[in-house]
């Protein structure tokens, strides 16, 4: 019995799923989508989107145009230690942010996206949650590893927010090996800190 679809051979099978799949992350964000509801949408068997992808990050990757795997970069530099671990995040993240130019690339039009547009926000915020954050908090054997993966991914989005959208002075213009200077003892600091034990004082 023959499969329905696409046969695999033809080029524009990957065009067909790529499509499908801006289509799918932007209904149904990154967690709703499926590599089998994408192949649906893009008339493939699901086989097809693991040849040509192999997993859904690294289809969303291509779909968002950004020039690294966070998920395989994240375990790579988390493997190394915590000593090192703020510079090694923030030097992944500009490489990220900044786009083949230095400018701002591909990912900053996602988080341009994302100020205007609910369903772009949606799909960033369940991205970063699951692909960068949760892997960050499965390898922090500290305590609150999810709250310190959190405050992470807040520096880290402040930053490209203030350098690549809003132009901040002269944060916008810094140069990358001392913006990495200054960011890295604060990442470094959510990592390596004991957790606050002093209640917060309500004004």
């Amino acid at each position: 019995m023959s499969r329905r679809g696409r046969p695999a051979g033809r080029t524009d099978n990957r065009e067909a799923i790529l499509a499908a799949a801006r289509a799918q992350f932007s209904e149904r964000g990154y967690s709703g989508a499926t590599l089998r509801s994408i192949a649906t949408a893009a008339g493939v068997d699901p086989a097809l989107v693991y040849h040509y992808f192999g997993s859904k990050d690294r289809l969303f990757v291509e779909v968002v145009g950004i020039p690294v795997v966070p998920a395989e970069t994240i375990e790579d530099i988390a493997s190394q230690g915590i000593e090192g671990l703020g510079e090694r995040l923030v030097q992944m993240m500009v490489t990220v942010w900044a786009g083949p130019d230095g400018n701002g690339g591909p990912a900053i039009a996602v988080l341009r996206s994302a100020t205007e547009n609910q369903a772009a926000a949606r799909m960033l915020r369940e991205f970063v949650t699951e692909q960068i954050l949760g892997r960050i908090a499965a390898v922090l054997e500290l305590p609150d590893p999810q709250l310190r993966a959190s405050m992470l991914g807040s520096q880290l989005i402040g930053l490209a927010f203030a350098r690549y959208v809003v132009g901040i002075e002269p944060l916008a213009s810094m140069d990358t090996q001392q913006l990495i200077a200054w960011y890295a003892p604060v990442l470094q600091h959510y990592v390596s800190a004991e957790s606050p034990t002093t209640p917060i004082t309500r004004y």
